[in-house]
């Protein structure tokens, strides 16, 4: 029997303009929108409609402003078309929006779990990122070895892309031994630090203090968590520490999914990049993306349909 899953997209699909549209057509998105407003107690819906972009790409507000965008399409969404997910899924902070649809949290707990998670991996300075397009993960490990100083793998996104994370000398010496192999495509990232590595040790440990304050329900729909690629109903506190400095199996995710039965994905959030992800990683399965009214339209008459 086919299934169909959630999924959320993270850090880098963000935009000025996005969620604008579901906002003003929308009565359940505007609620989500002041909500985070009022939780958050600043305008993330003004940073998402007009920006700027140097307030945009700050972690401290793309985190909030991405999570709160895929919330708002999500709730639209279900207020039109009643479909229960086998399971949900979400990249990095977009765990945040999976464990919200799966009702491991409530909205406001959301905004406030992810705005102390971008506050703490904000202020985690040093390192750097770069995703490497086109090589193989042995390679990639090959030369990652031969670097001088940590380096790690911090987001397993698809079988031609991964993204590496550490110290910065580090990562620029593994992508100049890369380039020396052959590898054309190399992109360094625009981030505060090295996300999803030991840079984020010391974030992840004062994050789990400050999630044992909340009440985290067990769920009946599976969250396929981002440490371990497992499908998961309870004890998501520790997970959702150990994330923040963990690699993020997001291509094993994907596939555990399908190996399960899941042939259509629904994408909710800005942008169409876990789409694209999933076309790398298995070419037959469907992605659909939700991020406004025309999008939201398709996607129920597509649905309806099946």
């Amino acid at each position: 029997m086919k299934k169909t899953a959630f999924i959320f997209p993270g850090q880098g699909s963000q935009s000025i303009g996005m969620g604008i549209d579901l906002y003003n057509n929308f009565d359940c998105a505007k609620t989500v929108f002041d909500t985070a407003d009022k939780v958050l107690d600043k305008e993330i819906s003004k940073i998402c409609f007009e920006g700027p972009e140097e307030d945009l790409k700050q972690t401290i507000n793309t985190q909030p402003a991405i999570l709160t965008t895929s919330i708002a399409a999500l709730e639209t969404f279900k207020s039109i078309l009643n479909i229960i997910p086998s399971y949900t899924a979400g990249h990095s902070l977009g765990e945040y929006a999976a464990y919200y649809a799966s009702g491991a949290i409530t909205l406001e707990n959301a905004f406030k779990l992810i705005q102390k998670r971008a506050e703490l991996m904000n202020d985690s300075k040093g390192g750097s990122m770069a995703a490497i397009l086109n090589s193989d993960e042995e390679t990639i490990k090959e030369c990652m070895a031969q670097a001088d100083g940590y380096v790690a793998i911090a987001n397993y996104n698809s079988p031609k892309q991964i993204v590496i994370t550490g110290n910065e000398n580090a990562v620029k010496q593994t992508c100049d031994l890369l380039t020396e192999k052959g590898v054309k495509r190399i992109v360094p990232l625009a981030v505060s630090g090295a996300f999803h590595s030991e840079y984020m040790k010391s974030a992840g440990e004062k994050f789990a203090e400050f999630v044992e304050k909340f009440e985290i329900n067990e769920t009946s729909i599976p969250v396929v968590t981002n440490v371990d690629a497992e499908f998961t109903t309870k004890n998501f506190k520790e997970k959702m520490s150990k994330q923040i400095f963990s690699s993020v199996l997001w291509m094993q995710s994907i596939e555990k999914m399908i190996e399960k039965g899941v042939d259509t994905f629904i994408e909710f959030g800005n942008g169409t990049v876990l789409a694209g992800l999933n076309r790398k990683i298995n070419p037959e399965i469907t992605t659909i993306n939700i991020s406004d009214k025309e999008t939201l339209e398709n996607a129920v008459k597509i649905l309806s349909e099946v």
